[in-house]
């Protein structure tokens, strides 16, 4: 990737819906040559996707819970089971598997405390290999859904 290439991830990440016209006149390019340069990096998967921001709250999400799971072990076959029961419940939408005294951090978003409380017992907690769950609930947000920085 070249800096021209960089200016285009960096301007579609706090905008995606620019028109290549647009982009084209802000990274410096006429537009044939912008729109080559924006299907190579798709190609590369560089850019995987074009997507909107949600304001979670105002969607009806307000609960943000920060949950650490630890399994019983770390055999493949137990983070294969934990990953596939995950890959299921739409309330977790981001699921990182992370160094430390735990293995995965979930961020599962909530309509309230009933419904988080559900979800933990009817769903999370009915994944084979878990041998400990920590809830962290977000109060508030500080900074999120920055562009990756420009190097």
């Amino acid at each position: 990737m070249d800096k021209i290439d960089k200016k285009i991830v960096f301007e579609l990440q706090k905008n995606g819906r620019l028109s290549n016209f647009d982009l084209a006149e802000k990274v410096g390019l006429s537009p044939s040559p912008c729109l080559r340069r924006i299907k190579n990096l798709e190609r590369k998967k560089i850019i995987s996707g074009y997507t909107a921001i949600i304001d979670e709250e105002l969607f009806g999400y307000p609960i943000t819970a920060f949950v650490s799971v630890r399994l019983e072990n770390q055999t493949d076959g137990t983070l294969k089971v934990f990953e596939e029961g995950i890959s299921h419940l739409d309330e977790v939408v981001d699921c990182w598997l992370v160094t430390g005294n735990r293995d995965y951090l979930l961020r599962v978003v909530a309509i309230n405390l009933k419904t988080y409380e559900k979800f933990m017992r009817e769903d999370l907690t009915k994944i084979k290999g878990i041998a400990s769950i920590e809830t962290n609930f977000a109060l508030g947000s500080v900074k999120t859904k920055q562009p990756l920085p420009i190097k």
